[in-house]
């Protein structure tokens, strides 16, 4: 197994033209490594704001009652349907008792893509925004 350490990493700011929705403060970072420095490119980044924490509890209480999980079950914005035993008929069954719970209503494309209960949190919050 390579091991690889740094002596040294320096960061230092730069900006650019910046157009609407830019982030401002962004750092350039070298890395020099074996006497050759390295500068990765900007990464850009998306900001996404997280659901109410209540959406979130309230799509665990509904994951959890479609598929008859314990109350006791541990379920966070991080399960995945597929680790906690449903199937995609199951999905389609937790989508429609979303739509029921919140007053929405989920295009199928979306209803396809979401594996989490924070995205489906997510998408009901965006949901709920465009009403």
């Amino acid at each position: 197994m390579a091991s690889v350490t740094a002596s040294s990493i320096s960061f230092s700011s730069f900006s650019s033209s910046l157009k609407k929705n830019q982030v401002s403060q962004l750092k350039a970072v070298s890395v020099p490594f074996g006497g050759k420095s390295f500068k990765p490119v900007p990464l850009r980044f998306r900001v996404a704001c997280a659901a109410k924490p209540e959406t979130v509890d309230k799509v665990c209480e509904i994951v959890r009652k479609q598929l008859a999980l314990p109350a006791d079950s541990a379920i966070t914005g991080e399960s995945k349907f597929a680790s906690l035993g449903a199937d995609s008929l199951d999905t389609v069954e937790i989508v429609m008792g979303l739509e029921e719970e919140f007053g929405i209503s989920v295009e199928e494309e979306s209803a396809q893509s979401i594996t989490t209960v924070q995205e489906a949190a997510d998408m009901i919050e965006k949901l709920k925004e465009k009403k």
